[in-house]
C-alpha cells in the first residue's frame, strides 16, 4: 500500500515545525502532511506579521500551540523550548526550515559578500540548526527524528545564491556531525534537498523564475515538485518508515541533481539563441560605428 493510503504514521507523536511563512511554504507542505498522519504540532514564528499568518494555518490543522522564536536571540530560543517542555514534556520530532540572507547580497559575486551578512546568514541558516537540535535532543529521551531543509546550491554553483549556498553546505555538514553526535541516543538527523518551489523565500533570489523553468525543462521527470511531495519525503524521514536512516541528504527535485548537462537538443537551442544574440550585438556595434 502506498503512503497516500497509509494513515496514522505519526499518530500519538508530537513535533515542532519552525519556519512556516505562509501557505506556500515548504514547511507548511510538511506540516500539512504530518498533521494528516496524526501528528500533534507546535509552530514557531518570528515577529507579529508572520504570527498573523501562522496562527490561522496552525488552527487549520488543529493546533493552537504557536510560540514566538527568534533564532538570533538565545533567550528567545530558551523561552520557546521552555514552553514546549512545560506543555508537552517531550518531543518526538522537529522540522527546521529557517534561513536568511540579505537579498541585495544574493546578486553579483559571492566574493563581494560582506562580513556582517556572512556572519548573519551563517548564524540564522546554519548555526541555528545546531543550537535547535542540541536543545530539542534534551526533550527526546526515547529518541526522535529531526529534519532540516537544504538546496542543491550547497554543492554546485547557483546564480544569485552566493553566501546562501555556502551556508547550505555548512548546514549539510552539520547534519552529518549531528547525526553522529546524537545517533547513540536514538535521535536521527536528516535533510531534505528540495527542487525550486515558488515560495516567499525563493522570491528573494534574482531571476528565480528563469531558473525554476530551466530546472523544470531539464529534470528527468520534466517537472518541478510540489510542497506536498516534499511533505511526503519529510513524513518518511520523521516516521518509523525510516528508522535506519540518519545523516542523509534526501533529494526531492524531480531528479535534477543527477544531471550534469542538458540533452543535446536543448544545447542546440541554447547555442542557436546565443549565436543570434551575438549576431545582433555585432550588427548593432557595426551600426554604431557607421554613425
Amino acid at each position: 500500500m502506498g503512503i497516500v493510503g497509509m494513515n496514522g504514521l505519526l499518530h500519538g507523536k508530537r513535533g515542532l515545525v519552525m519556519g512556516v511563512a505562509n501557505n506556500h511554504s515548504i514547511a507548511w507542505g510538511i506540516a500539512k502532511t504530518l498533521a494528516a498522519h496524526g501528528a500533534q504540532l507546535a509552530f514557531t514564528y518570528q515577529g507579529e506579521a508572520l504570527g498573523k499568518r501562522v496562527k490561522p494555518l496552525a488552527a487549520s490543522v488543529g493546533s493552537d500551540f504557536v510560540v514566538p522564536c527568534d533564532v538570533e536571540d538565545a533567550a528567545s530560543v530558551d523561552q520557546m523550548f521552555g514552553e514546549i517542555s512545560a506543555a508537552w514534556g517531550s518531543l518526538d520530532f522537529l522540522v527546521h526550515a529557517i534561513a536568511f540572507s540579505d537579498k541585495g547580497e544574493l546578486k553579483g559575486r559571492y566574493a563581494d559578500t560582506t562580513r556582517d551578512n556572512f556572519v548573519r546568514t551563517m548564524v540564522i541558516s546554519c548555526f541555528s540548526f545546531t543550537e535547535i537540535v542540541r536543545r530539542a535532543a534534551q526533550l527526546m529521551p526515547a529518541g526522535g527524528s529531526i529534519v532540516t531543509l537544504t538546496y542543491g546550491g550547497s554543492t554546485r554553483v547557483m546564480p544569485n545564491y552566493n553566501v546562501m549556498g555556502v551556508a547550505k553546505a555548512a548546514l549539510e555538514a552539520s547534519v552529518r556531525y549531528l547525526a553522529a553526535d546524537f545517533g547513540p541516543r536514538g535521535i536521527r538527523v536528516n535533510a531534505v534537498s528540495a527542487g525550486p518551489v515558488r515560495t516567499l523565500a525563493g522570491s528573494g533570489i534574482s531571476d528565480a523564475r528563469l531558473m525554476f523553468n530551466y530546472q523544470k525543462r531539464h529534470a528527468p521527470l520534466r517537472r518541478t515538485v510540489s510542497i506536498d511531495e516534499v511533505g511526503g519525503a519529510a513524513l518518511y524521514l520523521l516516521s518509523d518508515l525510516s528508522t535506519g536512516t540518519t545523516g542523509e541528504i534526501h533529494f526531492v527535485d524531480s531528479g535534477y541533481n543527477i544531471i550534469s548537462m542538458p540533452h543535446p537538443e536543448a544545447l542546440k537551442t541554447v547555442d542557436a539563441a546565443e549565436e543570434a544574440a551575438e549576431a545582433q550585438e555585432a550588427a548593432e556595434a557595426q551600426g554604431a560605428a557607421a554613425e
